[in-house]
């Protein structure tokens, strides 16, 4: 889970067609929440989570130094 998931993430296709569109009709689909609420919940949730898995890879390195 990453931070980025209220982005949308186009395809090689999608980003050429984006490309050629000049007249900006494609707006490309986003990830939607059903309340402001609750997209701010889900983006602090995600954060948190990948806090925690910085933390997990920090420990670990921790961890191997002090092996050696």
């Amino acid at each position: 889970m990453g931070t980025d998931f209220l982005y949308t993430e186009p395809s090689f296709c999608g980003g050429m067609a984006l490309s050629i569109d000049l007249g900006a009709t494609s707006t490309g689909q986003y990830n939607r929440s059903s309340t402001p609420n609750e997209a701010d919940c889900r983006a602090i949730r995600s954060d948190w989570a990948v806090t925690a898995m910085d933390l997990v890879e920090a420990i670990e390195s921790v961890k191997e130094d002090a092996k050696k």
